[in-house]
């Protein structure tokens, strides 16, 4: 990143959505319950074209400090047995509204810690979504797996029941960094789950790192990202650690002097970019990487990704359906949320099986915004012409504040703005480019609401 310079990183670190959504999850209201989710399901019944599915599995047996998933924290294994039983009745009263009609193409099973479950547990779950939903035989079928309880029985039954995706976190495998975040993983547990996921024959391995975590500097981090290119996985995901212990009463937990500051964050991002690409990885998204066969480093050359709540994707637009506690859905835009504490969704599963608990309706000009932050956050350029033509506006006119906002970005070398439209010239800036095209920004200042841009 040659134009990255300190003075940038204070200038623009700042807080800020990540767009996995937009409108935000901070848009979500009651006012958009169960009957609106059966009404959207109904409608979605009667589209053509492929389904998404996203089932969340709660549970973990201990808390990373660094979390920031919605998760159950036990050692009580029953509890999963009985959350299975809620879930079976949810998945029967959505695909009784589906049916049978769309094909599932992309089904991913997220947490949590969805390993936290026995083979036949897995097994059980499986049934319960392919014996009411069409699975097509080609469809992206993953799991996000952590190597510290997946065993080889594990990886096996996932393979027998069609998965082709695994997605493990490592995080960091420095010691102290590890000790700061309450995360205990040896390098030998990574490299046995990878080594095991390509004797199954899996289609592709993701792991996960997090940069900007406590203790980390980039002596340490170049050890992870050296060891870690060692097991040549087909993509990897560098996030960058989200603090929000306003939302994370855990993060309390981890002392604040340990982060390291934006500079320092940057500069273990751009360790990242360089050490990687040298691998022979090529750069997807703001945080992706993939080795230049994968779909997604495919994608990224034609112009072809899409970015939803599972983070991105080649599968572009197409509904998706979120099942189990805290998940979220997207039909035609409509944002849907089931109910985020055990103890409701489990009560509404068993009075009725749907589970919403809030959602969001789009306006014309929020499936506008949409279009244009997906596409800076997917593919770093907007291209005006498209997006008249798309949604009927002058874009001059519509955008006539954004670009005036865009003019000091373009003054410091973030982006690029011409009569063609937008290009990103920084990734590690798109959130606060994105960030210029939110409505609803205004809403939330002053409030903790997001991480740190940087």
């Amino acid at each position: 990143m040659p134009l990255t310079t300190a003075e940038l990183v204070r200038r623009y670190d700042r807080p800020g959505p990540r767009y996995t959504s937009y409108p935000t999850a901070l848009e979500l209201h009651e006012g958009l319950g169960t009957d609106a989710y059966r009404v959207a399901l109904g409608q979605a019944a009667r589209r053509e074209g492929p389904l998404s599915l996203y089932v969340h599995l709660p549970f973990c047996e201990e808390r990373c400090l660094f979390c920031g998933c919605h998760v159950v924290v036990t050692r009580h294994h029953e509890v999963a047995e009985r959350y299975l039983g809620f879930l079976d009745k949810e998945i029967a009263a959505v695909a009784g509204l589906l049916g049978r009609g769309r094909k599932v193409t992309q089904l991913h099973w997220g947490g949590g810690t969805p390993t936290y479950l026995s083979p036949d547990q897995m097994r059980r779950l499986f049934r319960m979504l392919s014996d009411r939903f069409a699975i097509d035989p080609d469809a992206e079928i993953a799991i996000e797996v952590d190597p510290r309880v997946t065993t080889p029985e594990h990886l096996e039954t996932l393979k027998g029941l069609g998965f082709n995706r695994l997605s493990a976190g490592v995080q960091d495998f420095a010691t102290d960094v590890q000790e700061a975040i309450g995360r205990h993983q040896t390098y030998e547990q990574a490299a046995a789950l990878a080594s095991k996921a390509r004797e199954l024959g899996f289609t592709s391995l993701n792991l996960d790192l997090v940069y900007g975590l406590p203790r980390q500097t980039e002596e340490s981090f170049e050890r992870t990202l050296k060891t870690v290119t060692e097991l040549r996985p087909d993509r990897l995901a560098i996030y960058s650690y989200a603090h929000v212990p306003w939302l994370k009463g855990h993060q309390r937990r981890i002392d604040v002097g340990d982060l390291p500051q934006a500079e320092t964050k940057a500069a273990l991002l751009a360790s990242a970019v360089r050490m990687l690409t040298a691998a022979g990885y090529v750069p997807i998204g703001m945080d992706h990487f993939a080795l230049p066969d994968d779909e997604l480093a495919r994608a990224a050359r034609e112009g072809g990704l899409w970015r939803n709540f599972m983070g991105y994707t080649v599968r572009r637009g197409n509904d998706l359906v979120g099942l189990g506690l805290s998940a979220i859905g997207d039909l035609d835009g409509t944002f849907f949320q089931n109910q985020r504490k055990l103890h409701a969704y489990e009560r509404a599963a068993e009075e009725g099986g749907l589970a919403t608990e809030r959602g969001y309706a789009p306006t014309p000009d929020d499936r506008l915004r949409r279009h244009v932050i997906t596409e800076l956050m997917c593919n770093f350029r907007l291209d005006r012409a498209d997006v008249e033509r798309r949604f009927g506006i002058r874009f001059d006119e519509t955008f006539r504040r954004e670009l005036d906002e865009l003019l000091a970005l373009e003054q410091d070398g973030l982006v690029r703005v011409d009569a063609k439209g937008i290009t990103v010239l920084e990734r590690l800036f798109v959130r606060n480019v994105c960030m210029i095209f939110d409505a609803y920004l205004g809403r939330h200042r002053g409030r903790p609401r997001w991480s740190r841009t940087v």
